[in-house]
C-alpha cells in the first residue's frame, strides 16, 4: 500500500500536468470552432498587455477593440495589411515557405536584425491564443493552430479577425479602434492613404505610431500604396472572394 501511495505522489505532478495541457489544447481547438463565426471578445495578445500593465501599476492602460464585420471594414484596409504583411494570403495554406527559407538565410548572415516571415494566418493564431516571444515552443504551437484555423476557417474569416485583434498602437486593438482613435471616423470610411498608413506600422506599433509617423514610416506607407495598386486594387479581393 505504502508503494502505491508513493508512486501515486511521484507521478502525481505530471497527472496534472498531462491534464492541463490536454484542458488548454482542448479550450484552443473550442476556440477554432466557436470563432469560426462568433466575434472575439479578446485575444491573448491583449490579455498579456493588459496584465503587463497592472503589474507594472499602469492601471490607466485599457487594452481596447471593437468588433466589425468585413462589411464594416474599408476594403482599402484589407489590401493593405496583405500588399505589406502577406500578398500570398488567398494562396498558401498558413506558411509562406519561400519568405521563412528567406528569412532563416538572412537570420544566419544577420542575426542581429532578425526578419520574420510570419503570414497573415500565423500572426492571427498567435495573437489570438499565444504570447509574445520567439521561443521554439510558441513557434510549435503557433503552427499546430494555423493548421487548425486554415483547416475551419475561410481566408475571409482569417482576415477579419486578424484586423479586429491586430495591435495598431499603445492599448489599440483592431482597425475599428485605430480608425477612432487615430482618423476620428469608422474603419468602413478608411481611404488608400490611411488604410496603408496603419498597415505601415504593424511591424512595431510600439516603435512606430500612425500619428506621428516617422520618415521611415511615411516611405513604407508610400510602398505599401504602391503594391496595392500592383495587387490590382480592390479587384484583387473579389478574384480571391475576401471583398
Amino acid at each position: 500500500m505504502r508503494k502505491s501511495l508513493g508512486g501515486w505522489r511521484r507521478l502525481r505532478p505530471w497527472y496534472w500536468l498531462k491534464r492541463g495541457v490536454i484542458a488548454i489544447l482542448g479550450l484552443w481547438a473550442l476556440g477554432i470552432v466557436l470563432f469560426a463565426f462568433l466575434p472575439v471578445p479578446f485575444s491573448a495578445v491583449m490579455a498579456e498587455r493588459q496584465v503587463s500593465a497592472w503589474l507594472s501599476g499602469d492601471f490607466g492602460y485599457v487594452a481596447h477593440s471593437d468588433w466589425v464585420s468585413m462589411d464594416d471594414i474599408s476594403p482599402q484596409m484589407a489590401l493593405a495589411v496583405m500588399a505589406a504583411e502577406d500578398q500570398k494570403f488567398p494562396d498558401h495554406w498558413g506558411f509562406d515557405v519561400a519568405a521563412i527559407e528567406k528569412a532563416l538565410s538572412h537570420n544566419e548572415k544577420r542575426p542581429t536584425r532578425i526578419r520574420g516571415a510570419s503570414t497573415l494566418s500565423q500572426q492571427t493564431a498567435k495573437n489570438l491564443f499565444l504570447w509574445d516571444g520567439r521561443s521554439w515552443l510558441r513557434k510549435g504551437l503557433e503552427a499546430g493552430l494555423t493548421s487548425g484555423i486554415e483547416l475551419v476557417w475561410t481566408k475571409r474569416r482569417i482576415l477579419t479577425v486578424y484586423l479586429n485583434i491586430v495591435e495598431f498602437g499603445d492599448g489599440v486593438f483592431g482597425v475599428e479602434e485605430a480608425s477612432q482613435r487615430f482618423f476620428h471616423k469608422p474603419a468602413k470610411r478608411l481611404s488608400a492613404a490611411e488604410a496603408a498608413l496603419l498597415a505601415a506600422v504593424l511591424p512595431n506599433p510600439h516603435r512606430f505610431r500612425a500619428d506621428a509617423p516617422s520618415g521611415y514610416v511615411a516611405q513604407r506607407q508610400q510602398w505599401i500604396m504602391r503594391q496595392m495598386r500592383q495587387l490590382g486594387g480592390e479587384a484583387f479581393l473579389r478574384e480571391n472572394s475576401l471583398d
